[in-house]
């Protein structure tokens, strides 16, 4: 068996759900796509894969797959978006018109109703598909597709209109602005999402799935998008007349400032890996789609960002704009900083994948744009594996 071979047979693998204990993700396959970036020997990926399999970093293992409740078809396969439900019929439906139709022509013929919902189960969805379009796997994308329907938490991104009176030019503005905007205001907004966020029932009665209220974050998520905020629709110009590869980049920053102006948080650094998810994803889609892709993605993230009851400070932001705007890495590193290396090597040792996910999308930013040392800084910061809620002591809702 060759080393190929054996990282394929593990994306291949379908002895597992795609979730664990209620709505937890099973991200093991993420990382073998971070690990196998990041050079790591196909026998440590396999070990990583096997004891993640046995006991994830939560503390339970990953589960056999679950029964279909429904057969998915041409005729249904909308019928059932976000409700949770019918996971495997929906990687057979998909692995049918795969064979049929190519797997750039399935995504266009299913994405644009699936990109909405991109921030269901916290992004990981969206994130197992654009990976596996990142490291070419036919099944993975499959199962990306399928868990992009069973999870859909639609950040209506139909919403948003475009404001003339903004003066941003670029995602870099526009970021800080909104940081002002929450600087200026962070009591209100704050008592605002909390007040919102507060009775489960009512979001449960108005449509959200009842699994996520045991979550807390992907509850305060859904709720979010479900009411929106005139900040979060009011659309830069940015979005729709600048190159779509120039927005791409300006975002990699802005989730990357983000990160480092709160090194570690477990939820920022999400932004950043979905991130890449949403640019493999738009790769795959005709250029007049790849701007919604970009839309998509910012509404989306400032919904997530805006459930948190909190926003970085914009003080902190424009600190860490100007400190690495024009900041490359030489040959020769400041004195106590780590080389990539040495981030790699810790990476790779990981149980917790956030961490070599982050690693293997920021070390190729870096890259490609001519290595800018903030993406190496921000590598440097791990994150660690959450507590979860004393809701998850309740039992699941299937």
């Amino acid at each position: 068996m060759t080393d190929t071979t054996l990282v394929e047979d593990m994306l291949n693998d379908q002895a597992h759900h795609i979730e664990f204990n209620g709505h937890l993700t099973n991200h093991v396959k993420h990382a073998v796509v971070a690990l196998a970036g990041l050079g790591a020997s196909p026998g440590k990926i396999k070990a990583y894969y096997d004891n993640y399999a046995r006991l994830t970093p939560y503390g339970y293992g990953l589960e056999a797959p679950k029964r279909s409740k429904h057969t998915i078809t041409e005729d249904n396969w909308k019928h059932f978006l976000g409700r949770r439900t019918s996971y495997g019929s929906y990687c057979d439906f998909f692995d049918r018109r795969q064979k049929e139709l190519g797997t750039d022509a399935l995504l266009q013929q299913y994405l644009p109703e699936l990109l909405a919902g991109w921030v269901g189960a916290f992004t990981h969805a969206t994130i197992h598909l654009g990976w596996a379009l990142d490291i070419q796997s036919r099944w993975m994308t499959i199962e990306g597709l399928a868990y992009m329907v069973f999870s859909d938490v639609s950040c209506h991104p139909e919403r948003a209109f475009r404001s003339e009176h903004l003066r941003d030019t670029c995602a870099q503005d526009s970021l800080l602005r909104i940081a002002g905007e929450w600087e200026k205001n962070h009591a209100a907004l704050h008592a605002w999402v909390e007040a919102l966020v507060a009775d489960t029932a009512v979001g449960i009665a108005a449509g959200i799935h009842p699994e996520l209220a045991r979550s807390g974050l992907q509850y305060r998520i859904a709720r979010m998008s479900a009411q929106g905020h005139p900040l979060i629709y009011e659309l830069p110009t940015w979005i729709d007349t600048q190159d779509v590869t120039v927005s791409w980049e300006q975002l990699y920053e802005v989730t990357t400032l983000l990160y480092l102006a709160q090194p570690g948080d477990f939820v920022l650094l999400h932004l950043i890996t979905s991130l890449h998810a949403m640019e493999q994803i738009s790769l795959h889609l005709p250029a007049a789609q790849r701007r919604d892709v970009v839309r998509c993605f910012w509404v989306g993230i400032l919904c997530i960002l805006f459930s948190r009851g909190t926003f970085p400070s914009a003080t902190t932001l424009a600190r860490l704009r100007a400190t690495y705007r024009d900041a490359v890495d030489g040959d020769v590193l400041p004195e106590g900083q780590e080389d990539w290396e040495r981030i790699i090597a810790r990476a790779v040792e990981e149980e917790e994948e956030h961490n070599p996910k982050m690693v293997y999308v920021l070390r190729r930013v870096w890259k490609r744009t001519g290595r800018r040392s903030l993406y190496r800084i921000a590598a440097s910061h791990f994150t660690t594996t959450p507590e979860l809620p004393k809701t998850f002591e309740e039992a699941p809702h299937e």
